[in-house]
């Protein structure tokens, strides 16, 4: 997947004219890469964000160079969700990297329908080293396994794709099937008699008035 960029010489709060042009500001840097400030259009970059995301090797088209690189990092506009700037790192493809893929979780758990189970799904993501061209876009973990309550998914049951080491240990659940939660029972409160209370202030007040009137 190829994405044309080019070189930016606008930093710091002057980047703001370039969103406005429907350009983003982008970084690439790598191990031992003095950093490039480049732009790239927006559109373009959202297109090839949605199929690439954050793990697949992507060629950076800049002038008349190609750079292999992966985007590393993308930072959004909290309220609008525009992209404000985007990382992207330079890699060899002769030289491993360590970086976290998205886990797919696929198929039906028997044990939600027929055992009222919740999935309690402990991470999304799992982080591998790989060689550049290694790394898989996702990792499929298949829930269809999940036939009893308490039941776990473990990294160990996952399908290695062919030059991915996990780097995470191989015993971490990665999804449970965890027994529903107990319906809330509602203890019905016992009503108070009060009428023994205003007996006994009637009386005490009776008292009072009594020694009241030796007093007097």
């Amino acid at each position: 997947m190829d994405l044309a960029v080019k070189n930016r010489t606008v930093t710091g709060k002057k980047v703001k004219t370039i969103r406005r042009e429907g350009l983003v500001p982008a970084e690439l840097y790598g191990h031992g890469l003095k950093n490039v400030h480049l732009s790239v259009a927006a559109k373009e970059f959202n297109k090839l964000f949605k199929e690439a995301g954050s793990n697949t090797v992507i060629t950076l088209l800049l002038e008349k160079e190609k750079r292999s690189a992966i985007i590393h990092s993308v930072s959004r506009n909290y309220l609008t969700g525009d992209v404000m700037n985007v990382d992207f790192y330079e890699v060899r493809m002769d030289e491993k990297i360590k970086t976290m893929v998205p886990l797919e979780f696929t198929g039906d758990a028997p044990a939600i329908k027929e055992k009222s189970a919740v999935l309690n799904k402990a991470m999304s993501e799992i982080e591998v080293e790989a060689l550049p061209a290694d790394l898989p876009h996702s990792i499929k973990v298949d829930l269809s396994v999940l036939d009893d309550l308490n039941k776990s998914i473990y990294v160990k049951d996952l399908k290695l794709p062919k030059g991915v080491v996990f780097l995470v240990d191989e015993e971490t659940a990665v999804v449970t099937a965890t027994p529903p939660a107990p319906e809330e029972v509602v203890v019905p409160v016992a009503e108070v008699d009060v009428s023994s209370v205003k007996v006994e202030t009637e009386e005490k007040k009776a008292e009072r008035a009594a020694e009241k009137d030796k007093e007097e």
